[in-house]
């Protein structure tokens, strides 16, 4: 980084941070450079998040999403439906006579996968949460120094114009004194 470049970060740390660059957070230092730059900060986190998945993760997502699904509730209420119905319909030959043990047994099991697998998918949801959250704060902050420092050049716009207009002026009153004072006496 050449020293320009220092005293720019310098200087932008001090106007937009009201810090000293040394005191900056890691994340808006980053900013202050894309900003001065004039690089975009904006990224696609749910790609860069879903690419390091690793197959267990994204089998642990895949049940998650399916067994939160109305899909899975209907086809899981017609599964049981029929379990009770042909165990009803058997009676002496039933394979799991009523109270229907052997089908607690399997609710259970599937209760005990799927709870700390649907957990894992959730806690995974909630750090993919917390990237986007850390990358919205990133954007939302260039585009607010990216703003203050659009207002500081119309600042310097209005400044400029507003000096240029008095210099105007001040010119067309010496040209109007020099023509009073030249004008011939009035005959009255």
């Amino acid at each position: 980084m050449s020293d320009h470049q220092t005293y720019d970060l310098a200087a932008a740390a001090r106007r937009w941070f009201g810090k000293m660059p040394d005191a900056l957070t890691e994340r808006e230092r980053r900013v202050l450079k894309r900003a001065a730059a004039r690089q975009t900060v904006s990224r696609n986190t749910n790609l860069s998040f879903d690419e390091d998945l690793t197959f267990g993760q994204r089998l642990a997502d895949h049940v998650a999403s399916f067994g939160g699904s109305w899909t899975f509730i209907v086809g899981f209420g017609v599964f049981l439906g029929i379990w009770v119905g042909l165990n009803l319909l058997l009676l002496r030959s039933a394979f799991d006579p009523y109270p229907f043990i052997f089908l607690n047994l399997i609710l259970s099991m599937l209760a005990a996968i799927q709870a700390p697998v649907i957990m894992m998918s959730q806690n995974r949801q909630g750090v993919k949460d917390r990237l986007a959250a850390a990358h919205d704060y990133e954007v939302n902050l260039k585009a607010e120094i990216e703003i203050m420092a659009l207002h500081d050049k119309l600042d310097q716009l209005r400044t400029r114009d507003i000096e240029a207009m008095l210099q105007k002026q001040e010119e067309q009153i010496a040209l109007l004194t020099r023509l009073v004072q030249q004008a011939p006496p009035s005959a009255d």
